[in-house]
């Protein structure tokens, strides 16, 4: 069974060699909301949804960007 990344969302973050910037800004997140939530803040479950989908290969940078254009509100 694969390990959870939502345990360790640091280390996961880590794992792909990027910033807090860089990751959370992928899921609309601030760098400041991302730090909040790697230090141990529930993610709201649309949220953890999301990460959990990238984590595991289902949703790309490029998926994230048609849902984030798609669902923004103009």
């Amino acid at each position: 069974m694969k390990k959870n990344p939502l345990a360790d969302l640091a280390a996961y973050r880590k794992s792909l060699n990027e910033n807090q910037t860089e990751f959370w800004s992928r899921f609309g997140v601030t760098q400041s909301g991302g730090s909040r939530y790697e230090s141990g803040r529930s993610l709201p479950t649309p949220l953890a949804l999301l990460v959990l989908a990238f984590t595991r290969g289902l949703l790309d940078d490029a998926a994230l960007n048609v849902l984030r254009n798609k669902l923004s509100l103009h």
